[in-house]
């Protein structure tokens, strides 16, 4: 589990972006990466099952599920792209008041405008990215008001505005001095590249849309202190032919069909059929399926199963709103969790004391989510069953608010988010549990060590500093394991009495 808690420098403003429309970032990218599957798991995959697949190493039914999504994923995702650059048409605009009287279309030229260089706005932002949060990224995004002619600078109001993006991407491990260090290094380089840079210089404008560097953008504009930001469209400078746009998409698409239709052809020439499946095929009796029953039952509440589901649907539900609210897949920002309720010092003890619950409902992004639900899953198969639900309830609440609590005390100036905290302070509880020896000694001798190990990776990668919050995750397993000693009397009584059992 990569238990990510999100860390920031600063927090310039804390208003929420409404946005109308869905992110771009999901139509181009992850539904045209989500969509195949579904086809191919109804209908490719219980034909997949005909083929005589040994599973000596590994699971090979899997993997060719696997190239053949990525097969049509692929291109699928450049199409997408292809479609939006070759669909889009130039407009060509005598000047930029007459924006707003055209048909919005994606791209613009502009035969005659003034870039006032003078009045900016600028924005920085940080994500990380890559495995364990391993990098981080720092950025820099500026917006220059777009005017008819010199002489509209003694005006306030702006149409349009010429977007600059900056970005450098550095070690997330390096401590909080050598990080500003760094940052500061960025900034003076992007300084210098910024007044030498000579904004006439493009051909055509390409105008952005709903995405999160637009989001960037806006707050930019909103730092601009002479025009008044009535509009948010942004237009990015483009130096090459209108015609060269699409690049190498189409080819890109064909080329990558193709690769992808011969590896899968191969794949299919290797096995053999298994003639008893495909009679039963042939002759419409369905194999049972098992697997995706199996999956979908740990999302659903059950006797000695009820809790852990309640709370993994409750995370993934509110980041399913989350993301289509439009703020992002892979990973939010500060701003966003923030809106949504996360842990920040100056605004919790300010009187909102609820943000200690409810940022513990709050994930960075995708894999943070993955993470924090595949861990919870593991621990309350376990743990839900022996403590029962109100008892395993009322821990994770409570070791939650604590780890939110700790966090808050070792890190004031951190937007904090994450349900590792409190699972954490289960696993704290399953630790107390083990060192006790309320469950049986084979049971004991199998999850002691991997508990342990767990713990220790996860701990050991907040010290190196991967953006990981280690005051929640230490505050979460200190009061779930005092926690478990002190129910450690009570289960011990129940346990002498009741056999134990087997984990759901």
């Amino acid at each position: 589990m990569h238990n990510r808690r999100l860390q920031i420098f600063k927090l310039a403003y804390f208003k929420k972006m409404q946005v109308s429309s869905l992110n771009e970032d999901i139509v181009n990218m992850w539904l045209p990466f989500a969509l195949p599957w579904i086809p191919i798991y109804i209908w490719l995959r219980p034909r997949i099952k005909l083929l005589n697949l040994k599973r000596k190493k590994g699971d090979l039914p899997f993997l060719y599920i696997v190239i053949a999504g990525l097969a049509i994923v692929i291109p699928t995702i450049v199409a997408q792209s292809y479609l939006e650059t070759a669909s889009g048409v130039l407009t060509k605009l005598d000047t930029i008041s007459q924006i707003e009287k055209q048909a919005a279309t994606k791209y613009y030229s502009l035969k005659s405008f003034y870039i006032d260089k003078n009045k900016i706005g600028v924005k920085s932002s940080f994500d990380v990215s890559g495995k364990n949060s391993e990098y981080l990224n720092m950025n820099l995004f500026i917006a220059l008001p777009i005017l008819n002619s010199s002489v509209d600078t003694s005006e306030k109001n702006c149409l349009a505005w010429y977007g600059i993006k900056y970005q450098k991407q550095i070690r997330n491990r390096l401590n909080k001095d050598e990080k500003e260090g760094r940052f500061k290094k960025f900034a003076s380089e992007s300084q210098s590249d910024f007044d030498k840079k000579d904004v006439t210089e493009f051909i055509y404008f390409d105008k952005i849309g709903n995405t999160d560097d637009h989001k960037r953008y806006i707050d930019a504009i909103k730092n601009d202190k002479k025009y008044i930001p009535n509009s948010t469209t942004v237009l990015i400078p483009v130096n090459k032919p209108f015609e060269a746009r699409n690049g190498n998409k189409l080819s890109w698409i064909f080329g990558a069909f193709c690769i992808g239709a011969v590896i899968w052809l191969i794949m299919l020439l290797i096995p053999k059929m298994d003639e008893e499946a495909l009679d039963k095929f042939k002759n419409g009796i369905t194999i049972k399926e098992t697997n995706l029953k199996e999956a979908v039952a740990f999302f659903l509440p059950r006797e000695g199963f009820y809790i852990t589901p309640i709370i993994m649907d409750l995370n993934i539900f509110i980041f399913i709103l989350m993301v289509f609210s439009g703020l992002g897949f892979i990973s939010f920002k500060p701003v966003d969790l923030l809106a949504w309720g996360a842990n920040y010092k100056p605004v919790t003890t300010n009187g909102e004391w609820w943000r200690l619950l409810s940022s513990t409902f709050l994930h960075g992004g995708l894999m943070h989510l993955i993470a924090n639900m595949y861990g919870l899953l593991f621990v309350g198969i376990f743990l839900e069953p022996r403590l029962g639900k109100v008892r395993y309830a009322l821990v994770y609440l409570t070791t939650g608010i604590i780890a939110s609590i700790a966090s808050l005390y070792f890190h004031a100036p951190t937007v904090s988010i994450g349900a590792s905290g409190a699972i954490f302070g289960l696993y704290g509880v399953f630790l107390a549990l083990l060192l006790t020896k309320i469950f049986p000694k084979d049971f004991i001798k199998v999850f002691l060590t991997s508990t342990l190990i767990f713990i220790g990776y996860n701990l050991l990668m907040g010290f190196a500093g991967a953006g990981i919050d280690n005051a929640a995750h230490i505050g979460g397993l200190t009061s779930g394991f005092i926690i478990g000693l002190i129910l450690y009397p009570q289960l011990k009584r129940q346990a002498d009495d009741v056999q134990f059992l087997e984990p759901v």
